[in-house]
């Protein structure tokens, strides 16, 4: 019988048809208790950044208490994506034909904390910034990579409800519905500067 993540995914997936990557806006829907995220092709021009004060302020608290173990907790975001859409590990050259358990994967492990702590110190700097903060350079060979993996809307539904998971796991007596929103939202802006990129490398 399938489990629940098997739903979790098999219903994600059933949200959008497969699209090109595009110009997109970003809309936050809350009345589903797993999802909160709904993909559309929009021009560029359209796409605003709106990330208030008391969501900066929630993040940063919730940021400087995980911070300490963004090891730790890096690992445990990309195990519960593996959990969620085992399929995901084929994205990841470093994985393929290795032996090695994933959660004593040297390279998976740094490469789970770098991730984590990029989307984490984008998070931070989004108000101030008025942008997300991550190098061009950086944003763009995260668009190549993506775009030469196939990466598609799916993995980055996938990708948000673990790392909303993995965050409420670790700040459970702080966690709320307006936490969870905000960082919901820093992660789709970050989505969005990343899908820009999604292009062949040149």
């Amino acid at each position: 019988m399938p489990s629940r993540v098997d739903f979790i995914f098999l219903y994600m997936l059933s949200l959008h048809p497969r699209k090109k990557p595009s110009s997109i806006k970003i809309l936050s829907f809350s009345h589903h208790p797993t999802m909160s995220l709904i993909i559309d092709k929009s021009p560029a021009s359209d796409f605003t950044i709106c990330f208030t004060e008391e969501q900066e302020a929630l993040v940063v608290k919730s940021w400087n208490s995980m911070k300490k173990n963004s090891g730790e907790l890096g690992l445990k975001f990309f195990l519960k994506i593996f959990e969620i859409a085992p399929s995901a590990e084929k994205l990841f050259s470093f994985l393929k034909d290795s032996k090695v358990p994933l959660e004593k994967n040297p390279k998976l492990k740094s490469h789970a904390m770098a991730v984590f702590v990029m989307t984490c110190e984008s998070a931070v700097q989004l108000r101030k910034a008025g942008k997300v903060t991550v190098r061009d350079s950086t944003l763009k060979k995260l668009g190549g990579v993506h775009y030469k993996s196939g990466v598609v809307d799916e993995h980055y539904e996938v990708t948000k409800f673990a790392l909303l998971e993995t965050m409420k796991e670790a700040v459970p007596e702080m966690w709320s519905p307006e936490m969870k929103n905000a960082w919901g939202q820093a992660y789709d802006q970050l989505v969005a500067a990343i899908k820009s990129e999604v292009k062949p490398s040149s």
